[in-house]
């Protein structure tokens, strides 16, 4: 039988301690080739756009695809699990909060290994759902004590730092523009939709660590050419999948002169293969453009759950058509 599970059974079912778990052990995967990652691909309709990413992890049975579309209407997330060995649907799964938390949890595990132990302050430029599960993780490997929060739209933000404050136990304060938000932590997380850059270089602390998450488009950026150089450390998810889609690299290297050889996959830092973080004062950055491994990672660890604790809707789906 095949388990539906909707948002609200994911949202009840995937803590975020779980998915840092989960998706912290598909980057150990991932960087000892006990894992496959298929980068997304793109539709694009005058109306709609359909995008679609596979992964598997062998090791733990299971092989899936993420497919969502985006209009006007919004966007509308699913995600199939399979059985590796006997093929079969295991799980049919609305995946938007499970993308918001899979994609919190893996700059959680950036900051882990990449920030300075003691770094404690966060910048955050935006205020959207995803901006949320950015802090919700940094704090969970993090000790914060204030973050600094900056969006364009006044009483959202507002409400956010409000919401934040009271999730996290920490002062989470509105900052007046981008440049107060980037200039004023330790950790800066970008989770925008901005097609030109919200942070500028200029405004980076020494020793500071980025996480920045949107601009997944070639032509769109969050981070400026200075951002990038300072960046002496830039750590993404997938090089493939960066090299199609993230702007902040694909322009900002080529703008530097400078190539793709310098640039890692955080895998390669969660299992040791190098080194990370060099000096206090180093600027390290993690383009993450959220891969389809990840998504398989948390979906196995929910439909286990959901298994044992007989939550969802079992689903009768006859195969041979008969």
């Amino acid at each position: 039988m095949t388990r539906f599970l909707t948002e609200s059974d994911v949202r009840e079912l995937l803590p975020m301690e779980r998915a840092l778990e989960c998706v912290e052990a598909s980057l150990v995967a991932q960087g000892n080739d006990r894992a496959v990652n298929r980068s997304r691909e793109r539709i694009l309709l005058p109306r709609v756009s359909l995008h679609y990413m596979a992964g598997a992890l062998p090791d733990s049975q299971h092989v899936g695809m993420k497919i969502y579309t985006a209009s006007s209407e919004g966007v509308r997330f699913l995600l199939l699990l399979f059985d590796t060995v006997s093929g079969r649907l295991l799980s049919l799964m609305q995946a938007d909060h499970l993308g918001r938390i899979r994609t919190g949890a893996a700059s959680g595990i950036a900051t882990k290994y990449l920030a300075r132990p003691e770094a404690s302050r966060v910048g955050m430029i935006g205020t959207g759902r995803q901006a949320r599960t950015q802090l919700q993780a940094i704090a969970r490997v993090r000790k914060l004590t204030a973050v600094k929060a900056f969006g364009r739209d006044a009483n959202r933000l507002q409400a956010f730092c409000r919401e934040m404050s009271e999730d996290l136990g920490v002062p989470v304060e509105p900052a007046a523009s981008t440049e107060e938000a980037a200039r004023f932590g330790e950790i800066v997380c970008t989770a925008t939709t901005a097609q030109q850059p919200v942070v500028r270089g200029a405004c980076l602390q020494p020793g500071a660590h980025i996480n920045a998450i949107g601009a997944n488009m070639a032509n769109r950026r969050e981070l400026d050419d200075e951002a990038v150089s300072r960046a002496t450390l830039i750590a993404v998810d997938s090089v493939e999948q960066s090299r199609k889609e993230s702007g902040d690299l694909i322009q900002g290297l080529a703008n530097l002169g400078r190539g793709w050889e310098s640039v890692i996959e955080l895998n390669s830092v969660v299992t040791g293969k190098h080194p990370g973080r060099s000096s206090a004062d180093q600027i390290t950055l993690f383009k993450s453009h959220g891969i389809a491994l990840w998504d398989v990672a948390v979906a196995g660890f929910v439909y286990q759950q959901a298994v044992q604790q007989g939550k969802g809707k079992e689903l009768e789906i006859d195969w041979a058509g008969a």
